[in-house]
Formats: structure tokens, C-alpha cells, sequence
């Protein structure tokens, strides 16, 4: 039995505004099935232009750093094949993210504030559709 869980974090190489929703879309299915791969589980996902934030429950025997290794590898391989304007933006550095990453184990918040931390970013919103205000109203 393992109740093991990160909150994990990349960030774009040079930290460029890139992201849409569609691409964030795109990136939670890819980073859910790498999860998958490892016996892990994406439990929250989402971001902003420039990066995201995964909330990732994971198996005590799963190194930390090769499921991220793999997340970030996959995904950037992924994304610049299946979105050309990624692929040109990004076609010197040939990867997707910066070298860095956060991982923070959730030992000292609970799961639902990490859980309402992610949910709460900045997403980038489809074109001609309006944000959601925390009360529940549309913003104009």
C-alpha cells in the first residue's frame, strides 16, 4: 500500500509564452498516459502560458526523477510533432522545457489545497470565450 504524492512543476525553456489551452489540453493526456506507463496516477493538472503544475501520485517503488525524466522528455518530444508552431518556436533548442523542475512532496499541505493551488492558475482561455469567475459568473 502506498499513498505516495508530488506536486511537480516545469517550466518552458526560456520561459516563453507558448501555451494555449489546446496545447495544456493536449499535454495533461500525454502526461497522464507517461503516469500510466510508470503505475503512477495524474490526480491534477494545469497551467499557465509559460508553464504547469502536476499533482501526481506515484508508487513507492517509482524513482522520482525518472518519471519526471520521462514526463518532460515524452511530452516535449509529443508536442513539438503534433504542433508545428511549438516545433518552429523551439527549433534551435530542440526541447520543450527548461532543465529545472520543481518537486515538492505534499507532506506539508494537504491534498485538496495542492489540489486547489493547481486548479486556481491562470489558464489561457480558447479564443471568444470568457473566464470563469471563483464565484461562478463569466467575466467580460
Amino acid at each position: 500500500m502506498w499513498d505516495c504524492h508530488a506536486h511537480l512543476v516545469f517550466v518552458t525553456k526560456f520561459r516563453h509564452s507558448v501555451f494555449t489551452d489546446a496545447h495544456l489540453t493536449r499535454l495533461a493526456e500525454v502526461m497522464g498516459s507517461v503516469c500510466a506507463d510508470f503505475g503512477a496516477t495524474l490526480d491534477e493538472f494545469n497551467g499557465e502560458r509559460n508553464h504547469v503544475h502536476l499533482l501526481v501520485g506515484f508508487p513507492a517503488t517509482c524513482e522520482l526523477s525518472k518519471l519526471v525524466n520521462s514526463l518532460k522528455g515524452v511530452s516535449s518530444r509529443r508536442m513539438r510533432q503534433e504542433f508545428p508552431e511549438l516545433a518552429r518556436h523551439y527549433w534551435r533548442a530542440q526541447r520543450l522545457w527548461s532543465r529545472s523542475y520543481y518537486a515538492g512532496t505534499t507532506g506539508g499541505a494537504n491534498i485538496e489545497t495542492v489540489r486547489r493551488y493547481i486548479e486556481g492558475q491562470d489558464r489561457p482561455r480558447p479564443a471568444g470565450r470568457p473566464r470563469a469567475t471563483p464565484d461562478g459568473h463569466q467575466e467580460h
